[in-house]
């Protein structure tokens, strides 16, 4: 199946990653990136539409049929925010695409970039697992193909791409430590984006991807590249 994808967050870290890794990617046909400003990447297979509301897309919704796969990587900081706040910057934002592209789009594998500790049962002590919590449970019952949600902890970033975090890049020479010491906590950023590619084209067993899953399946993609 060759894959034709719309990715959010393109200018973000995982977002940045995910795209370079689909460019590189001979499955993925094309990719579409919504974006407030432009990813700045250029490339035979990349085609941009900026948007400023990322709760309507009513001006964009016939750009938006035609696409088989979503790589969802944005996402905010629950730091100074308030429940109410980061649900409607998490969850909101998030349902308000994914309600758009299910009902355009049924055929589509939808991939979700959520976090290690989310909290399924949206009952928990921490505000913001409940959130991503109530997120992926709720992008489960729309009728896409298929969801994953992806829930990485630390993530190696890739090198020479613009937008990794400062304290990213401070913490990634001690990979091969973490890796080590808690691989269930860690993945890299070429995993995220190579396993959102395999889970995209082909199915896989278990939806909500811990670390260890998308190092595993990130792993397996690259070696069935080479």
């Amino acid at each position: 199946m060759n894959i034709k994808a719309i990715l959010f967050g393109g200018t973000g870290m995982v977002g940045e990653g995910v795209l370079h890794e689909a460019l590189n990617d001979p499955a993925v046909e094309s990719i579409l990136v919504i974006g407030r400003r432009t990813c700045s990447v250029k490339h035979e297979k990349l085609s941009e539409i900026l948007h400023n509301d990322f709760y309507d897309y009513a001006a964009i919704k016939n750009q938006l049929s035609g696409y088989n796969a979503c790589f969802f990587c944005l996402g905010v900081t629950s730091i100074g925010k308030n429940e109410e706040e980061y649900h409607r910057m998490t969850y909101d934002l998030t349902m308000a695409a994914a309600k758009t592209l299910s009902g355009i789009n049924p055929d589509m594998v939808f991939c979700y970039v959520s976090g290690a500790g989310t909290d399924s049962t949206e009952h928990g002590r921490t505000m913001w697992a409940r959130v991503k919590g109530k997120t992926e449970n709720d992008l489960m019952k729309l009728p896409f193909k298929a969801v994953y949600t992806f829930r990485p902890g630390f993530i190696k970033p890739t090198p020479g791409l613009k937008n990794s975090l400062t304290i990213s890049k401070i913490i990634a020479p001690l990979y091969p430590i973490l890796s080590l010491l808690a691989p269930k906590f860690v993945c890299t950023l070429e995993d995220v984006g190579r396993a959102m590619i395999r889970v995209a084209e082909k199915d896989y067993d278990k939806k909500v991807l811990e670390c260890a899953d998308i190092t595993r399946i990130g792993r397996e993609r690259s070696v069935g590249q080479t």
